[in-house]
């Protein structure tokens, strides 16, 4: 009874927020006008108590889509729709041998009992509505094409042709196309930067280049947490944004797990911010592609989001992607506030048996001391005395060990913990780090700061000049160019080492030569580059002029 009521009274307080900071709300409407109400409530009552213990027992049963899929293929129907497996009948052999037929049992199309993912009046809706209540949002719609489509969504909704948008130069690789499909002008601010870990952070103080600005921008796009689990202050940017009535649209692909436990930080919703994506699937249990977009307060027009949703999204939804992320917010909301004692104290204990180990460092806030936390539940470590890059280490971890890491940098590997970590797989990343330890002779001083993992002295893309905007770049005509004779050119293509998928050149941009060598030397290191059509670099793409 007592962890009920807490999940309860967690449910409310984004709500209770938004009355404090006397922040207007839009009720979201069904098609018949009637009002949804998503978690607004002024207080605790009994009959509210009872209610909501209600709903935790039918969630005990089975989520409203998971129980929608379920009935529907339990059916013994005569099936004349798509697709062609006909609910397994002729699932290919090759993947049933896989994973049984099971998945295609339930791969099933809009059939008006599973309700329709851009007019939601049943399961959907019901689903999603409950997905506001836990992460505390005024609206919640469920994504299947990653956080990609809620970002490219999110910047539409909010930016026209010619808007400005404010953005870290370190954003996704789709914060990128979003300006191409939306038309929006970018004015970069350059984030934080550790030059030893070769790490960007966020944008704590850049932000307030946003006071200095003579033409009011459309909104302020952020990424927080980072890859590497570097969380900016959303609070103070956000009450930036907002007292100049700028909506704040956050990236929070690698934090939907946040504020769901006092170890960890808060979440984007928790402080303010009017439009966060999530990628569910990262740290939370949904399958691969299914995210969230949740949206607070009034300043963003919802039917402007449902528009560019249903512009952006395939009218043919997997609903085992739909399923799955009522069934990760089904999971999360039994127990939010002990569902993650595990993975965080498993995490903490890594973190501290790899830091006893000679030659070896781990990324903690004190690498970015002008940022409020770094996720817990994010490790990374650096290999630099040990003169190996991160696709060095990365190489000798997964073939001695067969240890698979997140993330890999020149100077470093991210590893991520989530709810499925286990202690085993734990205990084998130390000791194949200690292994490989064991293996090297450290180095020490300005060979070990630099040596042969060195990468430079400035972020790669510290140095720009925007020629074209991206959307204008895009659709210029192009031609290639060598190399050696593209410096001073204007890119025509989008080019950047994958993961993160942070990009080194952005069309519209002049190449520079401290771009090419970066990307040579993370080519050199083992780095995947993603965007390039020619895959050796041997040439580029530039606009015409």
């Amino acid at each position: 009874m007592c962890e009920q009521k807490w999940f309860f009274e967690y449910a409310l307080l984004p709500s209770e927020k938004l009355k404090s900071h006397d922040r207007k709300t839009i009720e979201p409407c069904d098609k018949q006008g009637k009002r949804i109400v998503i978690g607004k409530f002024k207080s605790v009552t009994k009959d509210k108590l009872i209610l909501c213990n209600s709903q935790i027992s039918q969630e005990d049963k089975l989520p409203p889509l998971i129980n929608a899929l379920k009935t529907s293929a339990e059916q013994n129907a005569a099936s004349f729709h798509f697709p062609g497996h006909n609910r397994g009948q002729a699932a290919p052999s090759s993947l049933t041998q896989l994973i049984g037929v099971k998945p295609f049992l339930h791969d099933l199309p809009e059939l008006p009992e599973l309700d329709n993912l851009f007019s939601p009046e049943g399961p959907i809706l019901d689903a999603q509505q409950q997905a506001a209540k836990l992460f505390g949002s005024l609206e919640t719609w469920f994504l299947v094409g990653g956080t990609t489509c809620g970002i490219q969504a999110a910047i539409m909704a909010t930016c026209s042709p010619g808007d400005i948008l404010i953005l870290p130069r370190n954003s996704h690789i789709s914060a990128i196309s979003a300006m191409v499909l939306s038309g929006a002008v970018p004015r970069y601010i350059i984030p934080d930067y550790n030059f030893d870990w070769d790490i960007a952070g966020g944008v704590e103080t850049a932000i307030r280049e946003l006071e200095m600005e003579g033409q009011k921008p459309a909104a302020v796009f952020v990424t927080s947490p980072t890859y590497h689990g570097i969380c900016s202050n959303l609070s103070e940017i956000s009450k930036l944004c907002h007292s100049q009535g700028i909506p704040l649209i956050v990236d929070e692909a690698h934090g939907a797990h946040l504020g769901f436990h006092p170890q960890l930080p808060s979440s984007a919703l928790q402080q303010d911010a009017d439009l966060v994506v999530q990628s569910t699937h990262k740290v939370l249990c949904s399958l691969t592609q299914s995210s969230m977009l949740h949206m607070l307060g009034n300043i963003v027009d919802r039917e402007r989001i449902c528009r560019c949703l249903q512009t952006l999204q395939s009218t043919s939804p997997s609903y085992l992607l739909l399923a799955s992320l009522d069934a990760a917010r089904c999971q999360l909301s039994k127990n939010p506030k002990a569902v993650f004692n595990k993975a965080l104290k498993i995490a903490v204990e890594a973190k501290d048996m790899i830091k006893e180990l000679a030659g070896i460092s781990v990324l903690d806030f004190q690498s970015f001391p002008k940022f409020p936390t770094v996720d817990p539940l994010r490790l990374t470590v650096g290999f630099g005395q040990l003169g190996l890059s991160g696709y060095e280490a990365d190489e000798i971890l997964y073939k001695e060990h067969e240890i698979i890491c997140e993330l890999v940098g020149t100077r470093s590997i991210t590893y991520a913990m989530n709810l499925g970590t286990c202690r085993e797989h734990v205990e084998r990343l130390v000791s194949g780090i200690k292994h490989l330890v064991s293996s090297r002779t450290l180095i020490k001083g300005d060979e070990a700061a630099g040596g042969r993992v060195r990468v430079g002295t400035a972020a790669p893309f510290a140095e720009i000049t925007r020629s074209l905007n991206p959307r204008d770049a895009f659709f210029k005509r192009k031609r290639r160019v060598s190399i050696e004779d593209c410096i001073g050119e204007v890119s025509g293509e989008m080019i950047c080492p994958y993961p993160p998928g942070i990009p080194v050149m952005i069309p519209g941009e002049i190449i520079t030569e401290k771009a090419l060598d970066y990307l040579a030397n993370v080519r050199s290191k083992g780095a995947v580059i993603s965007g390039a059509s020619d895959p050796q670099l041997s040439s580029i793409l530039v606009c015409n002029g």
